[in-house]
């Protein structure tokens, strides 16, 4: 599972805020990087997740979220979670370190008065040492607004990623940790 700068890729994905207090969930296919059956002399295949990073920009534009934008959020990256795209109703613990299937969050505070605000904090997140090894097809950002944004942003993630091999022992625990 070392880093190899050569076999690394980037995957990219997006989810909107609403104006409410509700919480957003878009999905990102990566089925084609997961192979969790070993056939043959064939061993089965995961994607390692080295670093994801954030961009936090205003809805309708490139921008950066305006000082004026008020709202809180938390923004989340999981694997195989089994929620569907557009508004969702989040269970209780689901986007927090306990949650076996995060891969990586964020925080967002808007409409303070420290310098700096909004600002936002990465609080979990793969490394290049410890990479999230993903055997589930699906990834799902999510967007969780426990204040109502009084305008739309968007939370885009960069995934840093590579396609691994997996032995049996290593493919069981995976698959164990990562059911929803």
């Amino acid at each position: 599972m070392a880093y190899k700068l050569k076999d690394v890729f980037y995957l990219d994905s997006y989810v909107s805020t609403g104006t409410s207090a509700d919480s957003q969930v878009a999905s990102l296919d990566v089925s084609a990087y997961i192979d969790p059956i070993a056939r043959g002399k064939t061993k089965a295949t995961g994607l390692a997740i080295y670093k994801v990073q954030w961009d936090l920009v205003d809805g309708g534009s490139n921008d950066p979220i305006s000082a004026a934008t008020t709202g809180t959020f938390r923004a989340a990256l999981a694997a195989g979670t089994g929620y569907v795209d557009g508004t969702v109703t989040i269970a209780a613990d689901t986007l927090n370190a306990g949650n076996n299937l995060i891969i990586s969050i964020i925080d967002f505070w808007a409409g303070g008065t420290a310098v700096g605000d909004p600002a936002s904090k990465t609080w979990l997140e793969p490394s290049k040492d410890v990479p999230y090894v993903v055997v589930r097809d699906t990834l799902q950002l999510f967007t969780n607004a426990s204040v109502a944004m009084n305008n739309s942003a968007r939370a885009y993630v960069r995934l840093e990623c590579a396609q691994i091999t997996l032995d049996q022992a290593t493919l069981n625990q995976l698959l164990r940790t990562q059911t929803v």
